[in-house]
């Protein structure tokens, strides 16, 4: 079966991480997988080493000086779907809105979902749920936004986790000392003015508070900028570390006192899965998803007070970390590799309509 994965970047992001395991995972079962993605700021490739098994496009986006966001999609949009070869494929499966927007006639994972106020940015996110003729969601609870949003029944294919590689892991990072990890950057998303609220209302001197990733298209620097200022009224000196390398990620998820994860919206919760399989403990934001995929094994809270009180029970009653590894490792790419084909292989028997 020949198969192009459509992604928006080459950086380490949850949907790219996503997209490369699965296109690696679908190679190793013998299947034809070719990535399609955009090469911005002179990329030439991805953020990791990729099976030479997999085919890469990478389509060069220059960076242009004093673009909006909304510019930039549709840029994004443009390049990308004039650079693709829809016909040279059996399925066409895109993993973003970006990358669904430019496919035309495709299967779309919807990871999560989200409300933007950028108008180009609003419009990508709908067309890229309502015209894809098939769609996958990560979680039940991501399904079930969908299906109450818009009618559509998506099928569930949880992710995979690479818990191996986790569980593994060297201890590292001496320099850092005592720290609670965050992964994924500092914007909106993530929780990140109540992580450190709730930092701060840990009050623990032996501890750092540690963000690492922050790889966006989106332009956060206002809220960056709001959390600075208030770290510095709440006495926090968070240490930002930006992208880690993808080799150095294990050991710094490893050596983590306690993994933060007060997301406001997720549609699995990767990140959190991989400081499980490194022994972590994780504690979390309240959410309905989190719940279905974490149940036992994380500590969960709803507020900034909550997160702290999360984070203090987790550092002084650290739970055996052989249920969140169990649990990490039931969730392989070779398993969703198997159910993508079997919908691959569903769709493909169908009387589906030519779009007019």
């Amino acid at each position: 079966m020949r198969i192009a994965l459509l992604s928006y970047s080459t950086k380490p992001r949850g949907g790219v991480v996503h997209t490369l395991a699965l296109a690696e995972a679908l190679a190793a079962l013998g299947e034809d997988v070719t990535v399609w993605t955009l090469g911005r700021g002179g990329d030439a490739g991805f953020f990791r080493p990729v099976d030479p098994r997999v085919r890469l496009a990478i389509v060069p986006l220059p960076e242009v000086a004093g673009e909006s966001v909304g510019e930039r999609i549709l840029r994004s949009i443009r390049v990308l779907g004039e650079a693709f070869r829809p016909a040279d494929y059996d399925v066409v499966h895109a993993q973003d809105c970006i990358s669904a927007n430019a496919a035309g006639r495709c299967v779309r994972t919807v990871h999560h979902l989200d409300t933007f106020t950028t108008p180009e940015l609003a419009a990508c996110h709908e067309r890229a749920i309502v015209q894809p003729y098939a769609h996958v969601c990560v979680s039940e609870s991501v399904a079930a936004e969908v299906l109450a949003g818009w009618g559509i029944d998506a099928t569930v294919i949880p992710n995979g986790v690479e818990a191996q590689r986790f569980a593994s892991a060297p201890p590292g990072w001496p320099e850092l000392g005592r720290y609670v990890l965050a992964v994924g950057g500092i914007e909106p998303r993530k929780g990140s003015l109540d992580l450190l609220a709730a930092f701060a209302l840990l009050d623990d001197p032996s501890l750092r508070l540690v963000i690492a990733g922050g790889e966006t298209l989106f332009d956060y620097r206002g809220y960056r900028t709001a959390w600075e200022k208030r770290a510095v009224e709440l006495g926090v000196t968070p240490v930002v570390l930006g992208p880690v390398a993808h080799d150095e990620l294990p050991s710094l998820m490893r050596s983590a006192a306690v993994f933060a994860f007060p997301s406001t919206r997720e549609g699995f919760g990767l990140a959190a899965m991989e400081a499980l399989a490194a022994g972590v403990p994780v504690v979390t934001r309240d959410l309905p998803v989190l719940r279905e995929i974490f149940g036992a094994v994380a500590h969960f809270a709803k507020d900034p007070a909550g997160l702290a009180e999360a984070m203090r029970v987790a550092l002084s009653a650290p739970r055996d970390p052989a249920a969140g590894q169990a649990l990490a490792a039931r969730y392989t790419w070779d398993a969703a590799a198997r159910a993508h084909l079997q919908l691959y292989r569903s769709l493909s028997a169908r009387d589906l309509p030519v779009p007019g």
